[in-house]
């Protein structure tokens, strides 16, 4: 789970570098012409905006519009979602097998290696299911970032007291995010039995505020969703599923 979160904070910080060199005053935030346009412009970011002027002429506001096509993104990803579940669970029953062998191999770090390959085979248990849902949305997070600042529309709309194309003024959202995310943090670090005072439990929602203040209120407005999203999700998934052995 560590190791998860360690990607999530790298995703976040790769997001944060390339953005930061995208401002809207460059040629790379221009409107996107989908007959001149690059791969990722046309098939990724292009879609991203039409999808979301779609959603705010039916829905009359872009906020509502972002909270539409978050809740879409994050059900396509459910199912890898409740693979990642599925597959936490099974690594948290192989816990006492993996002591096991760390101390049995705590000598022959390869042949640690080895068996522990072995073992997740064994019970066809992939280690690093949980980072795949990271792994898809920081595109996500990239494309939807050029999106906001590449369609105009959404950059002056308003909703509530914010400008989606521009910080926070007040950084009520931007602390919003922080706090959500530390919430959906703590919620699945508790899961996994990971402790308590894991340094990634407060690097995470600093990272989210610091760019919650510093990027357009739209992109803090998608984490907030998603955040609540994911716990709202968390709950339900606890509800209905109990943790079941690895086939053997």
């Amino acid at each position: 789970m560590q190791k998860r979160y360690l990607l999530i904070v790298i995703s976040i910080a790769a997001v944060m570098t390339l953005a930061a060199g995208c401002s809207p005053n460059t040629n790379a935030m221009q409107p996107i012409d989908p007959e001149t346009g690059n791969f990722w412009e046309v098939f990724l970011v292009y879609p991203l905006i039409l999808t979301l002027d779609w959603f705010k002429g039916l829905l009359g506001n872009y906020g509502l519009s972002i909270l539409i096509v978050t809740l879409l993104i994050r059900l396509l990803l459910l199912p890898l979602t409740l693979k990642q579940t599925k597959s936490s669970q099974a690594m948290q029953l192989l816990q006492p097998e993996m002591k096991k062998l760390q101390e049995k191999y705590k000598d022959n770090q390869q042949k640690l290696q080895e068996e522990t390959m072995k073992m997740f085979q064994k019970h066809n248990v992939n280690p690093m299911a949980g980072c795949f849902p990271a792994l898809i949305q920081m595109p996500i997070l990239i494309a939807f970032y050029q999106a906001i600042m590449r369609d105009p529309l959404i950059a002056k709309s308003i909703f509530l007291w914010m400008q989606l194309g521009q910080p926070d003024p007040y950084f009520i959202l931007p602390v919003i995010a922080a706090g959500t995310t530390y919430l959906q943090s703590k919620l699945m670090m508790a899961k996994s039995g990971t402790q308590a005072n894991n340094p990634l439990l407060i690097i995470m929602p600093i990272m989210i505020l610091v760019l919650g203040i510093s990027f357009p209120s739209a992109l803090a407005l998608y984490w907030v969703y998603g955040n609540l999203f994911s716990i709202v999700q968390f709950f339900l998934i606890q509800r209905r599923s109990t943790p079941v052995a690895p086939a053997t």
